[in-house]
């Protein structure tokens, strides 16, 4: 039996295209056992300094309750750093650090095994769809409508568009020029591609009203959900919206663990149900949330909008599931995505193909994490 020898934290700082340029940061995690598998995992730490906090909590508070241990007893090992944080609670960096723990276990357990995540997991699917997801500029109609129109000519058969380049100009905000832009997205992908916009609720501030006025007005778009319509800690608010319109309703993405999802799929408050494993306490985590989505039949799409370490977690959660929608994609190439690993996902009409390599199968490129490495 193997054992794990070594756990390292990697917090990066890049600048993300799909966010005008500015710096992100997400925080890696490398495992290695004592005859040398490794394993990757990621955490979507989005600030520097939680970033770094991630780094701390990792190896400080972790690597000793993990260090050798045998790496194919994931679950075990997930609740062991579940029990570590009983004081200050497995949301935050926490979280963010429990998440990158323990889907880097998931990637090193089926290299040992010579088996892909989505196997140990139950692999339903060989492919999965993907929707090219944007940051709108909402003041630069023209630049939008050659976006949308690139993703369609691109095969996508889902899109979605939401906040804006700054706060002041979030989708959202002001109805007639926001109602005129789905018009005219809606013309440029066709009859048949299904679009999603993204509210960011916890910004744009809708009251049950609003959100029922806006979310009725967006009805002749076909939206195939509205996403986080409302700030995501008012769920009784969810649930009045989606007795009052017919659109689904998308939320989640702001949760961190399964008794935080059982309570928002209890009230009543979502159709589509959103998360990330670089949030939501890794592969483990997103799979428990997963088994209560199945039981309610639900749907669920992953947030996915960091790193092809993410992208691979997500794809293999999706693949293992029969009540799946679809997964953010970043439509342009990005450092994370493109520069980290040396073969990054690929869209093809808007499918990706789940990997039979064993792990997430994907290889990254040390190099490039020391290339972004936080000084």
């Amino acid at each position: 039996m193997t054992k794990i020898q070594s756990i390292q934290a990697f917090p990066l700082q890049y600048p993300e295209p799909h966010d005008y340029g500015n710096q992100r940061h997400v925080t890696l995690v490398r495992i290695e056992t004592a005859d040398g598998a490794v394993g990757w995992g990621e955490c979507i730490s989005q600030f520097p300094e939680s970033a770094v906090a991630v780094k701390t909590i990792v190896e400080k508070g972790y690597a000793p309750l993990l260090l050798g241990e045998d790496p194919i007893d994931v679950e075990r090992l997930w609740r062991t750093m579940l029990g570590r944080v009983w004081w200050y609670g497995p949301q935050g960096v926490a979280g963010f650090a429990i998440s990158a723990v323990d889907t880097a276990l998931w990637d090193l357990r089926g290299k040992l095994l010579g088996q892909s995540v989505c196997r140990l997991l139950g692999q339903i699917h060989k492919r999965v769809l993907v929707m090219a997801s944007i940051h709108l500029e909402t003041e630069n109609l023209d630049g939008m409508l050659k976006e949308f129109s690139s993703f369609y000519q691109e095969g996508y058969q889902l899109v979605k568009g939401g906040w804006g380049k700054t706060p002041a100009t979030a989708f959202g905000l002001n109805r007639k020029r926001d109602l005129e832009l789905a018009r005219r997205i809606r013309e440029v992908i066709g009859e048949d591609t299904k679009l999603v916009f993204d509210i960011l609720g916890a910004r744009v501030k809708w009251n049950v009203q609003e959100a029922i006025q806006w979310t009725r007005a967006l009805e002749e778009h076909r939206l195939h959900w509205i996403e986080e319509p409302l700030p995501p800690h008012d769920l009784k608010a969810h649930a009045q919206l989606r007795q009052a319109v017919a659109t689904r309703v998308g939320t989640g993405e702001q949760e961190w663990t399964p008794e935080a999802y059982r309570r928002v799929i209890a009230a009543g408050a979502v159709d589509v149900v959103q998360m990330d494993p670089g949030r939501c306490l890794g592969i483990t985590g997103c799979r428990k949330v997963i088994e209560l989505i199945e039981l309610e039949n639900l749907s669920f799409s992953m947030h996915s909008w960091s790193s092809a370490i993410n992208t691979a977690a997500s794809l293999h959660l999706m693949a293992s599931s029969s009540h799946v929608e679809a997964m953010d994609f970043k439509p342009h190439e990005s450092p994370m995505q493109h520069e980290l690993v040396s073969d990054p996902w690929i869209q093809k009409d808007g499918w990706l193909d789940v990997r039979e390599a064993p792990g997430l199968g994907i290889t990254v490129n040390e190099k490039v994490v020391q290339k972004y490495l936080m000084a």
